[in-house]
This record gives C-alpha cells, sequence and structure tokens, in this order.
C-alpha cells in the first residue's frame, strides 16, 4: 500500500521535481497475476500501449525477455514500432481508421491488424496479402452493450464510431479474416465482461466458426484488490471451450496498476476561498484523466476536505482557470518547498502529457524498494518543447 511509510522510503528528495516514478516492483507483482490467467485458461495477454508504454520497464513484462506478456497491442504504427523494437512477441493493431501511409507501414510491423470496418478491410485486403507476411486479420464489432459509466470511455455508447453492429455486419465478407476483436469495458471487474460475453455471443457467436482467436480487448482490472480472477478464468474458458479459439486479453491499466506515483512539489499557497496550493505539475498538461475523466486522484498523506485539519484545493502552475486537481486536507498547511505525491500516476497519465505552456514534462524514474534502485532514466527541457513545433 502506498502510504506516507511508503513515500519516507521512496525518499522523493532523491527525484527531480515534477517526476513520474514507477515501481518496478509492483509491474512484477501485477505481472505475476496476468500470468496466472494465462497459466489456468491458456489465453494470451498482451500490454496495450495506449494505456503504459514506458519502454525501459519492458525487460520486466516482455515474455520474449524473460517477462511474461506474449506482446503489445498498438493504435498507431508509432505504437505499433515501439512495441515491436522495444518489447517483442506479438504486436496486435487496431485503430478506427487506416490511412494509406498507416498500413504501408503496419504490414511491416504487425502480426494481428484488426479493422473497423469491412469497407477498411476490403480497402487493404490486397496490401496485406502482398506485404509478404503472414498477417492475421481481424474485424472489431459492437456488442451494443454498454458497462462503461463515463460517455467518453465507453466504445458501445450510442454512436460510437468503433466497432461493426450486428445490422451492419457482413459475413459474405469474411474470407481471410481470422478473429473478431470487441471492447466494452473500462475499469472493471470480470462480471462485466460475462454480461459482456452474453450480448457478443448472441449477436455474433455464429460468426466463430472456423475462427481462430478472440481479443476480449482492455479495460479489464484484473490486478485490482477485490476482482474476481476465477469468473475471468471462467469466461475465458467458455470461449475457448465452446469455439476452440485463442483468446487474447489486452489490459493497459491492469499491467501498470498502483505502479506509480507523480512526485511534486509546493511552490505557493494563493488566498482565495479556500488555500489554493500551487504546484509544480499540472492536472491540464501532466494529468489530463483528472479533467477529462473527470476524477480527483488520491494523495498520500491527505484526506477528503475537512477531514483532515487544513483544507486546500491542488492546482497547477500553467494559465488555464480550469488547472484544479482537486480539494484536499492535510495535518497541516502546506508551505513552499513540500513534496506531494499523486497516486497511480503510471497509467494514462504519462502517455497523455503535453507542453501547453511550455511547462517542462515531468522526468521518468524506476523505484525498487527490493533492491534499493532509484533511477532517473529520462528527463526534459525546452528542446521537447521545441522540437514538437516548427
Amino acid at each position: 500500500m502506498m502510504d506516507e511509510r511508503y513515500l519516507a522510503a521512496l525518499d522523493p528528495a532523491r527525484f527531480p521535481s515534477p517526476c513520474f516514478v514507477i515501481d518496478e516492483d509492483r509491474l512484477v507483482a501485477n505481472a505475476a497475476i496476468l500470468d496466472e490467467v494465462q497459466r489456468r485458461t491458456g489465453a494470451r495477454v498482451l500490454l496495450a500501449l495506449k494505456g503504459f508504454a514506458a519502454w525501459s520497464t519492458f525487460p520486466l513484462l516482455s515474455r520474449a525477455q524473460g517477462g511474461v506478456l506474449h506482446g503489445t497491442c498498438a493504435s498507431s504504427p508509432h505504437e505499433a514500432r515501439l512495441g515491436r523494437e522495444t518489447f517483442g512477441g506479438e504486436v496486435h493493431a487496431f485503430a478506427a481508421g487506416y490511412s494509406e501511409d498507416d498500413m504501408a507501414e503496419l504490414v511491416t510491423i504487425a502480426d494481428h491488424i484488426v479493422f473497423n470496418s469491412f469497407a477498411q478491410w476490403r480497402r487493404y485486403r490486397p496490401v496485406v496479402e502482398a506485404s509478404g507476411r503472414h498477417i492475421e486479420c481481424g474485424i472489431r464489432v459492437n456488442p451494443e452493450h454498454s458497462e462503461g459509466a463515463v460517455a467518453i470511455y465507453n466504445p458501445c455508447s450510442p454512436g460510437s464510431r468503433l466497432g461493426v453492429r450486428e445490422r451492419h455486419f457482413e459475413p459474405q465478407s469474411l474470407e481471410g479474416i481470422t478473429g473478431l476483436h470487441f471492447h466494452t469495458l473500462c475499469e472493471q471487474d470480470a462480471g462485466a465482461l460475462s454480461r459482456t460475453l452474453d450480448a457478443f455471443e448472441s449477436k455474433f457467436g455464429r460468426y466463430l466458426e472456423g475462427m481462430r482467436w478472440v481479443n476480449f480487448g482492455g479495460g479489464h482490472h484484473i490486478t485490482r484488490e477485490g476482482y474476481d480472477l476465477d469468473l475471468l478464468c471462467r469466461c475465458i474458458e467458455r470461449i475457448r471451450d465452446r469455439y476452440g479459439v485463442q483468446v487474447y486479453i489486452e489490459p493497459g491499466e491492469a499491467v501498470a496498476l498502483d505502479a506509480g506515483v507523480l512526485l511534486c512539489s509546493v511552490l505557493d499557497v494563493v488566498q482565495a476561498d479556500v488555500p489554493v496550493v500551487i504546484l509544480d505539475t499540472s492536472a491540464a498538461a501532466h494529468m489530463p484523466d483528472v479533467l477529462e475523466m473527470p476524477y480527483r486522484p488520491g494523495c498520500i498523506g491527505s484526506g477528503l476536505p475537512d477531514e483532515k485539519a487544513w483544507t486546500c484545493r491542488l492546482a497547477g502552475k500553467s494559465c488555464l482557470a480550469g488547472d484544479v486537481v482537486g480539494d484536499y486536507s492535510f495535518d497541516r498547511p502546506l508551505r513552499p518547498g513540500d513534496r506531494l505525491a499523486f497516486l497511480d500516476m503510471a497509467i494514462y497519465s504519462m502517455v497523455k502529457t503535453t507542453t501547453f505552456n511550455g511547462l517542462q514534462l515531468p522526468a521518468i524514474a524506476l523505484y525498487r524498494a527490493s533492491s534499493g534502485k532509484r533511477e532517473v532514466v529520462r528527463t526534459f527541457g525546452y528542446e521537447t518543447f521545441r522540437d514538437r513545433l516548427s
């Protein structure tokens, strides 16, 4: 558990500020849980690079490098290339749409390519077949079964552009297609997957005859405490045994859940309706999910408003008026120079950072309590900001 004792052992003063610190011990522990699923069911777990792409940690995760995960899934040629070059194993790709340039690159990298429509499959099938490589091709389907509570993260919300609906499915166009892909979940337990499978089988199960694989997509919170691992395994076995297919799952969050913090420093305390603590980080630039989701991240040593002696608002240093992390309480008033640690920042936050306002991106560091490892593996400066522009 990441609490004040964890923070003391981490020793924030030994890292720059702001800084993403990845907990390697937790990554290994998460991977062990995912491997249990693989060993029990024969499923293959892939790392979704959209959720976690800190490639300096990939030797801990990749089966090709001594870890346990079978490969990566990518949402773009750049992610696919990163998976191929730094992770190894299988490379799966899906995007809502591919350009000619995308496909020309992907057919040299990917082992699986999933198409979002039959029109894209017909357009690019000749490119795949001319590549000279064995590539498994699939269609993403939309079971029209919503489990997600937040619309922006719900792939099956009304009007979603993701996946072929039953009424638009083209059985006559399945020649060359070897698998189906669906994705309905967001940070959810296996019960939501079980209900999704009911909808998926009802609408698309008859098309699995002769297929080689099914991809259950992401959003599985497998490494969260209390997750129903037994039900997940039963879900996988149900599809595996009924249709004789290889099952893939591609969690992003589960791989690096609770495996990182964002260290930052207090710059100032502004007196407004409530004390506003200005940090050297930014919700807008460094924690965009805080504003997009929205949600209030945990912060070590803090409580809910009025739970502890001193309540304040934690805010970023950008010029965006709404650059606010949330309201928190602490045992004492915060002062310039104090160090804070926001929880569960290895997932999504790191891959979504921007240089808005020219803010310096947080450094990236590795920590391993079991060996005493503290290593800063990447820092960023003016050139990072400059080279994204022209």
